[in-house]
């Protein structure tokens, strides 16, 4: 079997050979994730809130400073870790923060929120 190509042939081949590569392109991140994922698990590895703490918010800096998209769960673990040191001011603020970013969170935030109410304690 005798395959020849014609110039158009060629041509065509290497047109969808480009737009083939040119599909595996990396895309830009959706989220900028920064020491979140490595924070949680430090998180349920029992690891310092304090510590934990202080990566996320300067992540969180770093993030803002490049109007970076938050990713989901951000404010609210920011919100668990505020709140295993008392600041109730600071725990509710990320919990709306979160709530306001991702709106298919607000059923947990608000369980979180009411959970940190003075009358339900």
């Amino acid at each position: 079997m005798n395959l020849t190509f014609s110039g158009r042939g060629m041509a065509a081949m290497l047109l969808i050979g480009s737009m083939t590569l040119g599909g595996c392109a990396q895309q830009p991140a959706l989220y900028q994730w920064g020491n979140y994922q490595p924070q949680l698990r430090e998180h349920f590895n029992g690891g310092s809130p304090e510590a934990q703490l202080e990566v996320l918010k300067a992540d969180l800096q770093k993030i803002q400073a490049k109007n970076g998209a938050i990713p989901p769960g951000f404010y609210a673990q920011m919100g668990l870790l505020y709140s295993s040191q008392g600041d109730e001011v600071l725990t509710m603020r990320s919990f709306e923060n979160e709530k306001a970013l991702f709106p298919e969170s607000a059923p947990y935030m608000d369980f979180l929120m009411k959970k940190k109410t003075p009358e339900a304690k």
